[in-house]
């Protein structure tokens, strides 16, 4: 049944507030994260985005703490199959948003782009499989016969570094990600970062293989679903990007959800086109939020959508030249209230035992006083989880002397 509404409106401020619920920042941290809080959140969320940039943290384990506080991050290797006892996982590994943790229960909303391989993988993999279909069979026999293993078993050199040496792989390596990508094999951890590929009758539970297949609309609708739960409000391409969808399919799945009424159009104030909330979106009269952001939080990964939400421009700039880097090299959004208010360049000197802010800048309108004291106690509560024992504030930015000043007075 197709239900005609009207169009809502909304101020800027109720999106943001809206869309801060809806990812979870609006309840306290508990006093204990369990496994359950954990696998809670992430199904919450929908996916833990991976990133191999670890110069701070390891981008998964971030969007635990920033709503969580301080957790074992013992508890989350576990739920994702990264330690040596494999009993308690819950999450696999696969290109939901980009290569991202996901839940068991994703697994069959995501084989039409397993299907889908020739088309949606990107072309190097793709075109190992057309040019040595040979190789793809006895890299899966390999995998069959010696898994898990990393992709240096499949006996390849890896090509001398070139142009494009971020991605060198060896055809072994191609070989595997296609595989990968078509879910023949599956992530059965990772050591050092490294993916360990192996058969996902040995790594995923057997009801997780053996749930049906939903044809590709209804796969793509749920997967909306999850996107507009996560993010409370958002415009069609956020609530398609959240997954990666194709954008005719985005089109066409939000606009069937919109017409069932599960996604509520709304005009938001400053947004050049039409939004959408999500049925059962909560709209906190206030919040009091703070958090440390990772560059691949969902609340801050679309970076259009935190332009419009926050007024917040963000870019990393790990991959710009050090001379032409803005904000440095790997910069944290902090978020305090419903604002993102300042912007942190952050390492973690693990041999010295030091968390250093490289750079430490204020938004335009951000009370400095306040925030330089409240990002001073959040920066004290990460370095302590991270095993740091101090925080080292450098002079480059705005906010750097009265940060010092605020976390000389916490120390």
């Amino acid at each position: 049944m197709i239900r005609f509404q009207m169009t809502l409106t909304m101020r800027t401020d109720q999106a943001r507030r809206m869309a801060l619920a809806a990812q979870g920042f609006d309840r306290s941290r508990p006093a204990t994260v369990t496994s359950r809080n954990i696998l809670g959140l992430v199904r919450r969320l929908g996916l833990l985005q991976l990133d191999s940039v670890n110069v701070f943290c390891r981008s998964h384990y971030l969007p635990v703490f920033s709503r969580l506080g301080p957790y074992d991050a013992a508890l989350l290797d576990r739920l994702a199959g990264h330690g040596a006892n494999r009993q308690g996982r819950r999450l696999f590994e696969y290109w939901a948003h980009e290569a991202s943790l996901v839940p068991f229960e994703l697994h069959p909303l995501l084989r039409w782009r397993m299907q889908q391989v020739d088309t949606a993988a990107w072309r190097t993999i793709a075109r190992v499989a057309h040019e040595q279909p040979e190789l793809i069979e006895e890299i899966h026999q390999l995998v069959a016969d010696g898994g898990p293993i990393r992709a240096g078993a499949t006996g390849f050199v890896r090509p001398a570094p070139g142009p494009d040496a971020m991605w060198n792989w060896h055809d072994g390596k191609r070989v595997l990600e296609y595989l990968f990508f078509t879910g023949r094999v599956t992530a059965a951890g990772r050591v050092n970062f490294e993916r360990l590929y192996d058969l996902p009758e040995r790594v995923l539970p057997a009801d997780v293989l053996a749930a049906p297949t939903p044809d590709e609309a209804d796969a793509q609708r749920e997967l909306i679903r999850i996107a507009a739960r996560a993010l409370g409000v958002a415009a069609e391409p956020d609530l398609g990007d959240y997954f990666r969808l194709p954008r005719a399919a985005s089109k066409a799945r939000v606009a069937e959800l919109a017409g069932a009424g599960e996604l509520r159009p709304v005009q938001v104030e400053g947004w050049r086109g039409p939004g959408y909330v999500w049925h059962a979106a909560r709209l906190p009269r206030r919040l009091e939020a703070r958090a440390l952001l990772s560059p691949f939080d969902p609340l801050v990964w679309n970076r259009d959508r935190a332009l419009r939400l926050f007024g917040f421009h963000y870019r990393i700039e790990i991959y710009t030249p050090a001379p032409q880097r803005v904000f440095g090299y790997y910069v944290l959004p902090f978020l305090l209230g419903d604002r993102l208010v300042a912007r942190v360049d952050l390492k973690s000197d693990r041999q010295a035992g030091s968390l250093r802010v490289r750079g430490a800048y204020a938004e335009a309108d951000a009370d400095h006083g306040r925030v330089a004291s409240e990002l001073a106690e959040e920066l004290r509560l990460v370095a302590g989880w991270l095993g740091l024992q101090d925080v080292v504030v450098e002079d480059r930015g705005d906010l750097a002397r009265q940060l010092r000043a605020s976390v000389q007075s916490h120390n």
